[in-house]
């Protein structure tokens, strides 16, 4: 079965880049590049997979995470959370520290990054050679 993943950025060359990656994978690839509706989004979707970035324009990827992880129908959905500010990834990285539980399946990835890093990343969440 193909897996379904969710990306959310409000950079749309990183959208398309994305997509055209992971599509190549065989994954089901769908964009958002409006944070503030990635929540309904990801409730509505159900996706595999979240890749989130940590900095979007009207929303910010911490929130959308904590809300996600705190609703029971959307607690499970591991997410590959992204970014270039080093404090943000820190932060990140504490938090899934803080409470293993809650934040399991959760996963740090710092800009810049190889598209291969991505992509085996994503293939070590969600499973390798599942997606096919």
């Amino acid at each position: 079965m193909t897996k379904r993943i969710l990306v959310v950025d409000d950079k749309a060359h990183l959208l398309r880049l994305m997509r055209m990656i992971l599509e190549d994978e065989q994954y089901q690839v769908s964009v958002l590049q409006n944070g503030t509706e990635a929540v309904a989004r990801i409730k509505e979707s159900l996706p595999d997979l979240v890749i989130l970035d940590l900095k979007l324009e009207g929303a910010s990827g911490q929130d959308i995470l904590e809300t996600i992880r705190s609703d029971p129908a959307t607690a499970d959905i591991p997410v590959i959370v992204y970014t270039a500010a080093v404090l943000e990834a820190e932060a990140i990285s504490n938090l899934t520290m803080s409470d293993p539980a809650r934040y399991r399946g959760v996963t740090v990835l710092q800009k810049p990054f190889e598209l291969d890093a991505l992509l085996q990343m994503v293939q070590q969440v969600l499973g390798a050679g599942e997606s096919m």
